[in-house]
């Protein structure tokens, strides 16, 4: 088990809170995702500015995917590793704003992220959630 996965399992049970990035307290996709950096690494490499549910979506400004490739690397999209950081797109035309991080590979595939109305959670990557995926990334040392 790496490191990555490691880490997002910790925050299984977390509840669903907008905003916030505080395991056992609190998170959304992207506070899981950021409790995860701190972890890994100690502290944000930035800001986040504060964002509503529909943020991005008006002008369909991918803000999100920008953001991680400036601060993690890019993974081949098809190349499964645990700990990856997968970038889905929820809605065909949408901004890609859902996040999680890849637990397992193979058959048995399945993903860590936080869910409205069900905290973070690990879910099986099943072919709707596959179809979903825009991005892979990797933690790294980028800041």
């Amino acid at each position: 088990m790496t490191l990555v996965v490691k880490a997002a399992r910790g925050w299984i049970g977390t509840p669903y809170v907008h905003q916030a990035s505080l395991r056992g307290v609190g998170a959304d996709c992207l506070g899981l995702i950021r409790g995860i950096w701190r972890e890994l690494h100690g502290c944000e490499p930035g800001a986040v500015p504060a964002y509503s549910a529909d943020w991005s979506e008006a002008g369909g400004e991918e803000r999100l995917w920008r953001g991680l490739a400036a601060r993690m690397d890019a993974r081949d999209l098809h190349g499964e590793a645990a700990g990856d950081l997968l970038l889905f797109r929820m809605r065909e035309g949408a901004v890609a704003k859902h996040l999680g991080i890849q637990a397992r590979i193979g058959p048995e595939a399945s993903f860590v992220h936080a869910y409205s109305g069900r905290g973070v959670l690990e879910t099986s990557l099943s072919a709707p959630w596959r179809r979903r995926i825009v991005a892979r990334f990797a933690f790294s040392d980028k800041g």
